[in-house]
């Protein structure tokens, strides 16, 4: 326990200096992922239980490989393809975090647009990159009319802990396709 309070402290006393910007399809080649490290180990995860949720033991390591980085970044591009926005965090000339907010509107009332990526590299992981690509999101999403912004979260407790410190509440209405494409994630909203 000692180690990683000390490890936070670190990294709270050396701030680093990290630039946001939406990108063009140009910026998103297959390079773009080239120096980023999508790695975590999942030791809890949360889980419905009939109309609960409940939290689990569950131990795995999920870690892209290029194989699955070209696989993120052709989907990154087919987002911005259909008038979505993907918006890079940099350090230096590195892609250290990213997010996506697609352009395709659903819901009972059209209300939704859907944040189906939000990622930090692992070793940027408490600085904040993470809740400032949240919030740049959400105001994209709004811009484009959107009223709720859905998220099919990871089910870690590490990532539902973030996705309640920016507001997300429980969705309530569940995309079926969404849903369907990862079972185990939980599916969250947030207003806009």
């Amino acid at each position: 326990m000692f180690h990683k309070v000390h490890k936070m402290e670190r990294k709270m006393d050396h701030q680093i200096n990290i630039k946001y910007h939406f990108l063009s399809l140009q910026e998103l080649d297959l390079q773009f992922l080239k120096t980023f490290n999508r790695y975590q180990v999942t030791n809890k995860v949360w889980y419905k239980n009939g109309q609960q949720y409940k939290i689990k033991e569950d131990y795995f390591v999920e870690e892209w490989n290029e194989e699955k980085k070209i696989q993120v970044i052709q989907t990154l591009q087919n987002c911005l393809k259909l008038g979505g926005a993907v918006i890079g965090a940099y350090h230096q000339d590195d892609v250290v975090g990213f997010a996506n907010v697609e352009n395709q509107f659903f819901g009972s009332h059209n209300q939704y647009l859907e944040l189906p990526y939000i990622h930090v590299s692992n070793e940027f992981r408490q600085y904040g990159i993470g809740k400032k690509l949240f919030y740049l999101c959400q105001e994209k999403a709004k811009q484009m009319g959107a009223k709720k912004l859905y998220i099919a979260a990871h089910p870690s407790i590490e990532s539902q802990y973030f996705y309640q410190s920016v507001g997300c509440t429980y969705a309530d209405e569940i995309h079926q396709e969404i849903y369907e494409k990862e079972p185990l994630d939980i599916q969250l909203e947030i207003s806009l």
